[in-house]
């Protein structure tokens, strides 16, 4: 039986980065994997489905050329063709793991890992075959898979998932999206800029509910425009195929209205399910709730020597933050000290168009936590860079407490924006006032001129508006 300092189960962009992390640390490092290296994000979720939207935005460039003095007769597009780019894209980035596992000295296993005690894990290959490794430290990082509603069980083919959504063999003639989350709304962008018929259902009463209220407002009004159809406060009660394939799909309005909706395809993006079954955690004694595996704020589960991080972990189910936490985990174990994450300081980005990026409290939660505010406004409409480009569409908007100058929060939606929201990340973990920010000096013409701008209105300075 091999031994090594460390074994991460999964290798997501939790897994992956911390292994890599771990053996930089100087740590004899294994990683376990049942399918593909960089897990559901680079092979399933976010790389591929931004080479789709890259399509998408190529597309719509095309289609409105006009608009930039270019005459173009006629275009077309290849939804295979599209649909083959996007996994020629995740294909490379999968192999550039490999890479990186052999040139930081990870050994890889291929299979079904479970955990077993002792500290070991037992894989199981393709071939059935049987291996047993063991660790000191075991960081599980086995990730979600989407989730199941009683009344919309996916059938792979007429009602489907993520991974079928970005793999269809046919360019679907109508869809509908059941949850208006990043991955529902990111979804709706590409179907309906390729041409489908785009239908949003939202059980809540408006889209992107995590957001603040202004830019779910401002994101309906542009689907919208888009000719994409959104349904809040609705509810799908059952769908059903029929005999000619169709689905037919319920709805149940908060009011009570009901109606029925006949389309080729249904996309449940309902959120997602912690792949926490069957990996040996009851086995082992490993404590879990709700659907989370419970660490404690450097992901140590109850059981000494294991640990958990990312999805199936409590906290924002992104990438980045699956990363992150790999990494101050690792540490923590090889001796550095380190501080806990700060998860009100997390952005999130949905990669529609517009694009949406936000960090920190939202309006409404900044007033719920007591704060005396300064919002301040400012809309790309007003962005010489935004008009130069045709994308003058969104805004801008801060908030900052009255009293001291805190930055509590950054919501953008707009072109780009999901680059620009750094800037206000950095800037709330350096402990940044608005005052501060307003005497950064930001180059012109730019779309970041639009954060000291809006930083600006806050305090009754802005120029531009």
């Amino acid at each position: 039986m091999e031994k090594f300092d460390l074994i991460v189960l999964g290798s997501g962009p939790g897994g992956y980065v911390t292994a890599i992390r771990g053996s930089q640390l100087g740590l004899k490092t294994a990683i376990v994997e049942k399918e593909s290296l960089g897990g559901v994000c680079l092979n399933w979720g976010c790389i591929p489905t931004k080479a789709l939207l890259k399509s998408a935005q190529v597309f719509e460039y095309i289609k409105h050329a006009e608009d930039y003095g270019i005459n173009i007769s006629s275009a077309d597009k290849d939804f295979n063709k599209v649909i083959k780019r996007s996994r020629k894209v995740a294909e490379t980035m999968s192999k550039g793991v490999k890479f990186l596992m052999k040139k930081n000295k990870i050994t890889v296993f291929n299979g079904f890992g479970k955990l077993s005690s002792n500290n070991t894990i037992k894989i199981t290959n393709e071939n059935n075959e049987e291996e047993i490794i063991s660790s000191k430290n075991i960081i599980i990082a086995t990730g979600a898979r989407s989730r199941e509603l009683p009344s919309l069980k996916q059938d792979g083919k007429y009602i489907i998932g993520y991974r079928q959504a970005m793999t269809l063999s046919k360019q679907p003639k109508d869809i509908v999206i059941v949850g208006s989350g990043a991955i529902g709304i990111e979804f709706a962008y590409f179907y309906n800029s390729m041409g489908s018929n785009v239908t949003v259902v939202e059980y809540l009463d408006r889209i992107v509910p995590v957001e603040d209220h202004e830019i779910s407002k401002e994101l309906e009004k542009n689907l919208k425009k888009s000719g994409i159809n959104i349904l809040t406060s609705s509810e799908v009660e059952k769908a059903i195929v029929n005999e000619s394939g169709i689905v037919e799909v319920h709805i149940k309005s908060a009011n009570g209205e009901q109606s029925t909706i006949n389309t080729e395809t249904v996309l449940s993006a309902v959120g997602i399910k912690s792949n926490i079954e069957k990996i040996g955690l009851e086995e082992v004694g490993i404590e879990i709730k709700n659907d989370k595996i419970l660490v404690n704020e450097f992901y140590e589960t109850n059981v000494k020597g294991y640990y958990a991080i990312g999805d199936i972990v409590k906290g924002q189910t992104l990438a980045h933050v699956a990363s992150a936490e790999g990494i101050l985990c690792v540490e923590k174990i090889s001796g550095i000290d380190v501080s806990p994450l700060d998860y009100n300081n997390i952005p999130g980005c949905t990669y529609s168009s517009p694009e949406i990026a936000s960090v920190g409290f939202t309006e409404e939660k900044a007033i719920e936590m007591g704060y005396e505010i300064k919002v301040g406004k400012f809309p790309f409409s007003a962005s010489g860079k935004a008009q130069a480009s045709g994308k003058s569409d969104g805004f801008v908007k801060v908030i900052f407490d009255s009293k001291y100058g805190e930055w509590l929060g950054c919501h953008m939606i707009g072109d780009g924006v999901t680059d620009l929201i750094a800037e206000a990340v950095l800037g709330r973990k350096l402990e940044t006032t608005g005052h501060e920010v307003l005497k950064a000096v930001h180059p012109h013409p730019t779309m970041s001129e639009a954060v000291m701008e809006a930083v600006a209105a806050a305090y009754d300075e802005v120029i531009h508006l």
